[in-house]
């Protein structure tokens, strides 16, 4: 199929992938430029995947204050080579994760990071509505895995939606990059001040 030149530029635009990506992206899709998009996210995680166990020792340290300074955030996010840490992108995925910390107030990094104790909690919680709610003794234990889900949803960074496209999760928005630039990404640490705050 031909791919038309503005159909490339108009993928480019939006996906920040290569020309060739683009045009093989557009041939595959049938022009069609959502599927495009969501053929290149997926072409660029599964080569995310791929690098996940690679040292990612250079990065950036970034300090996020929100307008009034009465909450702020600061994240490491860690690459593998100062050249990347440089780049204006990678610059721009630590901005937005210093601002979805500082919007989102996140718990943990993932849920392995959460505690046991506040997990099991949740859950009872969660096991005790369902059965006040008089819901059938064996759909109770699935209303409880699917609550616990949206749980993490909330209270874990890389399970969060975007705060900027909420149709992405934190933890695809960085294996976007990663499959992009060839190198593994990782946010390290993270830690989110609110004036007043002392918990």
């Amino acid at each position: 199929m031909e791919v038309s030149i503005d159909k490339v530029k108009q993928l480019r635009d939006k996906t920040g992938a290569g020309i060739m990506d683009c045009k093989k992206a557009l041939a595959e899709t049938g022009g069609d430029i959502d599927a495009a998009v969501e053929f290149l996210r997926k072409k660029g995680m599964a080569k995310a995947a791929k690098l996940v166990s690679r040292k990612a020792t250079e990065g950036l340290v970034h300090a996020y204050i929100h307008p009034g300074g009465r909450i702020g955030a600061l994240v490491e996010v860690n690459c593998e080579t100062d050249f990347v840490a440089r780049t204006d992108e990678f610059k721009t995925l630590v901005n937005d994760i210093a601002m979805q910390v500082a919007a989102t107030a996140p718990q943990a990094l993932t849920p392995d990071d959460l505690d046991d104790d506040i997990i099991e909690k949740e859950k009872e919680i969660y096991r005790s509505q369902a059965v006040a709610e008089g819901k059938p003794e064996k759909i109770v234990e699935k209303i409880v895995e699917n609550k616990i889900q949206k749980f993490y949803e909330e209270v874990c960074l890389l399970e969060q939606a975007f705060i900027k496209d909420p149709e992405v999760k934190v933890g695809d928005l960085v294996k976007q990059l990663s499959g992009k630039v060839g190198e593994n990404i990782v946010i390290r640490r993270f830690a989110r001040f609110q004036l007043g705050d002392l918990s």
